[in-house]
């Protein structure tokens, strides 16, 4: 999935005919839920991951949303449903996020001592500001 959305904004990168990029997901009630961090599925696939791959996945993912926070047209993320840990990142890279009423956001990764992989920690405190952004982050809220 990470590699398409890169492929899709490189693509839109170069298309003059671009004048806008909204983001959401084909499933009705969700935007984007990010990794897994509780499924044990997820954690055994982690685990047989090497530190290279794993350093590989995190810098094509924030090199991802780093491209998509600097494409030179308006990026709006429409978000029905959660937002989680690299779903979240991927909304606070876009420029406008336009929000359902069932619309939650979070990165539960912090609950777990895990750092937002992607820039979360960084782009949160430029859209609510540094001292929400702590309260946000520290108490997992």
């Amino acid at each position: 999935m990470l590699s398409g959305l890169r492929h899709s904004l490189e693509a839109i990168n170069v298309d003059s005919s671009a004048n806008v990029v909204i983001i959401s997901s084909s499933v009705p009630g969700m935007f984007c839920a990010g990794a897994d961090l509780v499924c044990k599925l997820s954690w055994q696939e982690r685990r047989t991951m090497s530190q290279s791959d794993t350093r590989d996945f995190v810098n094509s993912l924030r090199c991802t949303y780093t491209f998509l926070e600097g494409l030179s047209i308006p990026t709006i993320a429409v978000i029905e449903g959660a937002a989680l840990g690299g779903g979240l990142e991927m909304a606070l890279s876009c420029d406008l996020r336009i929000c359902g009423e069932a619309a939650v956001f979070g990165l539960p990764e912090t609950g777990l001592a895990v750092i937002p992989g992607a820039g979360g920690t960084q782009r949160l405190p430029r859209i609510v500001g540094k001292s929400a952004a702590k309260e946000l982050i520290f108490t997992r809220r």
